[in-house]
């Protein structure tokens, strides 16, 4: 795989999940808790700009689920980045929490809440990319 670096993020209502691939290294990266629209797209943003990633992959519902698909795309047009590519979510979540499944369950049920698990989702749906190149 010949890509620098890539960011991928998982959109959700509540938290964004980011993942980044960097000399050939998958990281779950703190997810963005959103606090509104406006505040999650200055905050992912503000870490393209630092992290000046090659390419932004975003985690996109399958069309049967018309609504949230609707959500993430308006919400990554607010973002000023190219070039983006879109990567199926499916079951990324439920991958993400297979990768959990050694953490006592306060610990999954923690890591639920404080967006570690979206972020695990996009390390899935970074991976999937890689995959698929």
């Amino acid at each position: 795989m010949s890509e620098s670096s890539l960011l991928a993020c998982d959109v959700g209502l509540k938290r964004i999940g980011l993942a980044l691939y960097v000399g050939g290294v998958v990281l779950p990266l703190e997810p963005i808790i959103r606090l509104n629209r406006r505040q999650a797209s200055q905050d992912l943003q503000s870490l393209l700009e630092v992290r000046k990633p090659q390419k932004l992959l975003v985690g996109l519902p399958h069309a049967r689920y018309a609504d949230t698909r609707k959500r993430v795309l308006h919400f990554v047009s607010l973002l000023d980045f190219t070039p983006m590519v879109y990567v199926d979510e499916e079951s990324s979540s439920t991958q993400a929490l297979e990768h959990t499944a050694h953490l006592a369950r306060m610990k999954r049920q923690q890591a639920r809440k404080n967006g570690v698990l979206d972020s695990l989702s996009a390390c899935v749906i970074l991976e999937r990319y890689l995959q698929g190149t």
